[in-house]
């Protein structure tokens, strides 16, 4: 695509397999999170006493969730070196490589010995292939996103960019199925069956992903020769604000998912361990929520702007994380249900629905997934050690410490909020218009958000 008819029939009408490309998008973004979150919920609700047996009940949770850190930490390591090869050699490769070593690594996490038949070898396996996953995940959620991003019409880049991130919850949900399924066994095979049953969605993943094209602004600016040499140190040099920005404001969503999906569902369930089948359930029903509001809000930003949306979903965390507790320490399965609802399905789903098309709109396309990457992958690497914190706030503080932990992140992202200019407005609008009427060129339009 080179000609300047070519570049306005794409911001008008997308590529002509756009959908095809967001939902193909979404389904590695699904098993990609099906296994993260699969380790998520064996680390809160059985890997303390698999691995770490020896150990006081505290102290084998905070191990538990410290292995889940392990994971969070390769994670900036795996967006900088997904997002350099995306943008040197293409989106392609990366997605089909990541959801490749991602779906080997879960699957042999089902395999693992435990603690009781290897002794310290089973934990130093599972740390080492947590490492790997880390790795894989990082690199996934650049090129997935940008992919929906970039085949998309660009006055409905909010819109299909959500679609990938609905992977996010609907992975979440079959990743819980799966645990309320197997939960029933009452043995090891209650936590090995979730990773080996997630072959089938490997298997799925992969044989979408290999039949996406690739991304048609990469292909243009491959034939342009525009194609940086070294887009890592590049974005750095170049906008390292924006990068500084996307932590901010990814820094609200994962940790307040990971305070809700994880550490409250081991709360929830050393309170009441009869409350952990209603606590999984509830994670369910709240994650098939949270598809619907996450394409909802990817849509609505598309309208009011990404700004205002995101906007909303920090004051919304600010404003729940001391009734989340309130409602939790009740005990009450409706209201065990209805705080998941709103911290999943909700304030969650609202700014992962808004986080793809925003944080893409913030870079150019020759170095737009190393920049996205970077920033979101660094984040979500200090969110990894959220329940290990809010299991040291609890130990010293009661429930009052993770609640007021929980507002702070928010308030993080308020900070980041205010300190991120809006990427899709009027202005920003009237630039494609004219672009679409041949009266702008297709570098002064994709200048102006960054």
């Amino acid at each position: 695509m080179s000609t300047a008819m070519d570049e306005r029939r794409q911001a008008e009408h997308g590529s002509p397999g756009k959908l095809r490309t967001a939902l193909g998008a979404a389904a590695g973004t699904c098993v990609e999170n099906y296994d993260f979150v699969a380790y998520g919920t064996a680390s809160a609700l059985y890997f303390g006493n698999a691995f770490f047996p020896e150990s006081d009940p505290v102290v084998g949770t905070l191990l538990s969730f410290a292995t889940l850190g392990v994971g969070f930490l390769m994670r900036p390591i795996g967006g900088s070196v997904g997002g350099f090869l995306a943008d040197r050699f293409g989106r392609k490769p990366v997605l089909v490589g990541a959801l490749l070593v991602m779906g080997i690594a879960t699957f042999s996490i089902g395999l693992l010995p435990t603690y009781a038949q290897v002794g310290v070898l089973a934990p130093t396996l599972l740390v080492a292939i947590r490492m790997i996953q880390g790795l894989a995940f990082g690199a996934e959620w650049g090129g997935a996103v940008l992919m929906a991003f970039e085949h998309a019409p660009w006055r409905q880049r909010g819109r299909f960019a959500a679609i990938p991130q609905a992977g996010n919850p609907l992975g979440i949900a079959l990743a819980n199925i799966a645990f309320l399924s197997a939960a029933p066994l009452d043995s090891d095979w209650s936590w090995r069956i979730p990773f080996l049953a997630s072959a089938i969605l490997i298997i799925v993943g992969l044989y979408v992903r290999l039949r996406l094209a690739e991304s048609p602004e990469f292909e243009m600016v491959k034939a342009e020769g525009k194609v940086v040499r070294n887009p890592f140190l590049t974005v750095i040099r170049e906008d390292w604000r924006n990068i500084l920005r996307i932590i901010a404001l990814r820094v609200v969503e994962s940790c307040a998912y990971y305070l809700t999906a994880t550490y409250l569902l081991s709360y929830i369930t050393k309170r009441n361990p009869d409350d952990r089948t209603i606590a999984l359930a509830a994670v369910v029903i709240a994650s098939v929520i949270a598809v619907g509001t996450t394409l909802y809000a990817g849509r609505l930003t598309d309208y009011v702007g990404r700004r205002r949306v995101y906007l909303a979903g920090c004051l919304l965390a600010v404003a729940f994380g001391i009734p989340m507790y309130l409602m939790a320490n009740t005990g009450q399965p409706f209201l065990i249900v209805l705080l998941f609802i709103i911290g999943i399905g909700i304030i969650h789903a609202v700014l992962t629905g808004t986080q793809a098309a925003w944080f893409a709109e913030l870079f150019n396309t020759r170095t737009r997934t190393s920049g996205a990457s970077i920033g979101y992958q660094v984040a979500a690497s200090i969110a990894g050690f959220a329940p290990f914190l809010a299991v040291l706030l609890a130990d010293s503080f009661d429930w009052i410490g993770p609640a007021l932990f929980y507002v702070a992140v928010g308030l993080v992202g308020l900070v980041g909020v205010l300190a991120t200019k809006e990427t899709w407005g009027p202005k920003q609008r009237a630039e494609v218009d004219a672009l679409i009427r041949g009266e702008a060129d297709i570098d002064s339009v994709e200048a102006a958000p960054a």
